[in-house]
C-alpha cells in the first residue's frame, strides 16, 4: 500500500515530474489533474494564512487505497495517483494532487470528480486553519 502523504506543500516540480513520467505509457490518451489549493478564507474577521494538516496516517492510507481501488473498478483507468500534504501548507500552495490517466478523455473527468468527492467525505485528514495572529480553528470540510 502506497503512502499518499507528502511533508508540506506539493510542489509544481513534483507535479510536473509526475506528468513527465507518463509520457512513455503510450496506451494513455487522456490525463486529468485536480489540485487542491489552500484559500485565504476570512473567518470571523480573521484571514487564514495556512492550514496545518494531520492524519491517522495508517488509517488514512488504507482509506485512500480503498478509494483508489474503487475508482479502478468503476472506471477504465490506466493510472491513478493521489497525494495529500501533511504538516503546514501556506495560502496559495497545493495540498492535494490527484492525477488520473485513461485511454479516453470522458473517463478522466468522471474519475477525478468521483475521487475528489470521496476523499473530501471519507479520508480521515484534519486541518487546523492558522490565522495571521497565529490563532487557529479546526477546518470544516465543505
Amino acid at each position: 500500500m502506497k503512502n499518499v502523504f507528502r511533508q508540506g506543500p506539493i510542489t509544481s516540480e513534483f507535479i510536473g515530474n509526475s506528468i513527465y513520467k507518463h509520457q512513455s505509457k503510450t496506451s494513455i490518451g487522456a490525463h486529468n489533474i485536480f489540485l487542491g489549493q489552500v484559500r485565504a478564507d476570512q473567518i470571523e474577521d480573521k484571514q487564514v494564512m495556512a492550514i496545518e494538516y494531520s492524519a491517522y496516517e495508517e488509517m488514512a492510507n488504507k482509506k485512500f487505497h480503498e478509494i483508489r481501488e474503487a475508482a479502478f473498478e468503476k472506471f477504465e483507468l490506466t493510472c491513478s495517483h493521489i497525494y495529500h500534504s501533511i504538516g503546514k501548507v501556506g495560502v496559495g500552495e497545493i495540498c492535494l494532487f490527484i492525477f488520473v490517466s485513461a485511454p479516453h478523455r470522458k473517463v478522466v473527468f468522471e474519475a477525478i470528480e468521483y475521487l475528489v468527492e470521496r476523499i473530501k467525505k471519507e479520508a480521515p485528514i484534519f486541518g487546523k486553519e492558522i490565522f495571521e495572529d497565529e490563532t487557529h480553528v479546526w477546518k470544516v470540510n465543505n
